[in-house]
């Protein structure tokens, strides 16, 4: 019975882990994939990417 109650700890700890691990990296990569998002735009547009801003061509 030792090994079963064990073994059910190790689960949920598991679980546990799981959870945390994924609520710290959902927003970090939905960062990632706006800010690369954003980047393509601008290239498409015919811009430059620097200081986190879409430069073009007239200033703006």
């Amino acid at each position: 019975m030792k090994e079963v109650t064990g073994e059910a700890n190790m689960t949920v700890v598991t679980i546990i882990l799981i959870g945390v691990i994924v609520a710290i990296a959902t927003p970090l990569i939905t960062s990632m994939m706006n800010n690369t998002k954003a980047r393509s735009e601008c290239h498409n547009n015919g811009g430059v990417w620097e200081n986190n801003q879409c430069k073009t061509g007239t200033g703006a």
